[in-house]
């Protein structure tokens, strides 16, 4: 049996390799936010949640098949959670009873793969009883083609049989074996036979007449006697101990791949209950595929930051479609950097077939997301902080291919003006000569009027909305880049706020 709700045609694969800038990720969006979201202190949903998010498909087919699955799972969370719980709860199970550790010789696992078998049948039944009782709530292919093999592979007369195999497996009545002997006198070709039914009256049987036997009986002390009985017996079920391994095996196997694919939605279930709790709002996204450009969103917010404030959060509209760069400047604390990571987390959340913060979302698929954020000064740099940028982008450089999606924040600037607007239309220039999308977030006025001057029709520029009176709303509109970043509002502010606290605490004196 298979689960195939991650992929229409292969398992989900767990420990697949992560990109090779999955730091710079995790760092520059604030993913292990959501993935904590997701998880809800569980490990495993952390670890499930981050190799989902990071491992991006390329295939809007696999994607669309996904965000249908999830789509049931946002309609019928309850029976989602109740399938979920039964994988974990086989695990306490098999915990409890310390099942699971291995045996070599054919009784002990003969004795491991009842015991395995017996634990999964009331598990396997609930599951059978839900597939019965909710299979019509659920329109996704992936849950559609689950819930039928459930039914199929699980029916009543596959209980009757398994139940009556055990019972048999259990040999309460001794283990009959056939031989032959071989050269030397040596057993071979070991066959277990199925005992007579006792279909007749015990009285009957006992005067029945029996074929001749030999028999003996061990010394209770002849331990060497019992320790080839027990042999003997090891070669009798070798054969039923293997099968009846296998179909352990495949059960556990196929409980604990329902565990790994039901836990991403079970993440997604998670993440959107809390932003929905805090007022934002969730879409089922539209990819597009890489080759083409779109970029289009109403309400798009980053949910890392509402999130940590525990509150709705400014979302944004735009339509970039058509466009290969987007230039974003404006007032310092405008909302440049949330909008930022609210487009790279968002990419992300399609790409790996989830729902996007926003109230509508559609892009094309990119080939590969990297960041390049400002740091903060770290005292273990080995170089200056300059250099240490643009290391950072010979990796990317080194990595990036066409149709990827490259995201500058602040990026250049801890040289001067002139040079790092220089270096960063180098690098702009020759990221769209190899057809590589790019937001760029930047405070480089000379940079933004130069492509801004340009009027290329493959550009949009944003600006962060500054009001009259110098307070910002976080929301950014398409307008030219302006000179100023309004730095003084935040100095002003500051200042206010210093002054307004040395009045409270009585500090400052009239000489002030």
């Amino acid at each position: 049996m298979k689960v195939f709700l991650m992929y229409p045609d292969q398992d989900f694969n767990l420990k697949q390799s992560l990109p090779p800038n999955e730091a710079s990720l995790t760092q520059d969006l604030e993913l292990n936010t959501i993935f904590e979201a997701m998880a809800l202190g569980d490990k495993f949903l952390f670890e499930v949640a981050k190799q989902t998010i990071l491992s991006s498909l390329d295939a809007p087919d696999v994607i669309s098949y996904r965000q249908e699955i999830l789509k049931d799972c946002l309609e019928n969370p309850t029976i989602v959670r109740e399938i979920y719980c039964i994988p974990i709860e086989v695990i306490k199970s098999k915990r409890q009873h310390w099942i699971g550790f291995s045996l070599r010789h054919p009784g002990g696992i003969l004795s491991r793969s009842i015991a395995m078998l017996q634990l999964f049948i009331d598990p396997l039944k609930k599951l059978r009883r839900i597939a019965d009782e909710h299979a019509e709530k659920f329109n996704s292919e992936g849950f559609t083609r689950f819930f039928a093999l459930i039914r199929q592979e699980l029916s009543d007369d596959y209980f009757t049989v398994v139940e009556n195999h055990l019972k048999q497996l259990r040999f309460r009545s001794g283990v009959l074996i056939s031989a032959q002997l071989g050269k030397g006198n040596e057993g071979v070709n070991y066959v277990l036979r199925k005992r007579n039914r006792l279909d007749s009256h015990w009285l009957k049987r006992i005067f029945a007449k029996q074929p001749p036997v030999y028999s003996f009986t061990l010394p209770s002390r002849d331990y060497r006697g019992a320790s080839v009985l027990g042999e003997l017996k090891d070669r009798g079920v070798n054969l039923v101990a293997n099968a009846l391994a296998q179909s352990a095996d495949h059960i556990n196997s196929f409980l604990s791949m329902l565990r790994v694919e039901l836990a991403f939605y079970i993440g997604s279930l998670n993440l959107s209950e809390q932003l929905v709790q805090q007022g934002g709002t969730i879409t089922i996204p539209k990819p597009v595929p890489a080759c083409e450009r779109h970029h289009s969103f109403t309400g798009l917010y980053d949910a890392a930051l509402a999130l940590t404030m525990k509150q709705k959060v400014v979302g944004n509209d735009v339509y970039a479609d058509n466009k290969d760069v987007a230039v974003i400047t404006g007032a310092n604390q405008g909302g440049k950097s949330t909008f930022l990571r609210s487009i790279g987390v968002a990419q992300l959340m399609m790409q790996c077939g989830m729902f996007v913060p926003a109230e509508l979302f559609s892009a094309n698929l990119c080939r590969g997301l990297f960041t390049h954020f400002k740091r903060e000064e770290d005292a273990s740099m080995e170089s200056g902080k300059f250099a240490e940028e643009l290391g950072r982008m010979s990796t990317i450089v080194d990595a990036v291919r066409p149709d990827a999606l490259v995201l500058f924040n602040e990026s250049f600037a801890a040289t001067n003006e002139r040079e790092g607007s220089e270096i960063a239309w180098q690098i702009l220039r020759a990221l769209l000569e190899r057809r590589i999308k790019v937001f760029f977030v930047t405070h480089l006025y000379e940079l933004a009027r130069r492509a801004y001057e340009k009027k290329m029709e493959n550009a949009i520029f944003l600006r962060a909305v500054r009001q009259q009176d110098g307070r910002r709303t976080f929301k950014l509109s398409e307008a030219e880049p302006l000179q100023t970043s309004y730095g003084v509002d935040v100095y002003n502010k500051v200042w206010e706020t210093d002054i307004l606290n040395g009045l409270s605490s009585g500090s400052i004196t009239s000489e002030a």
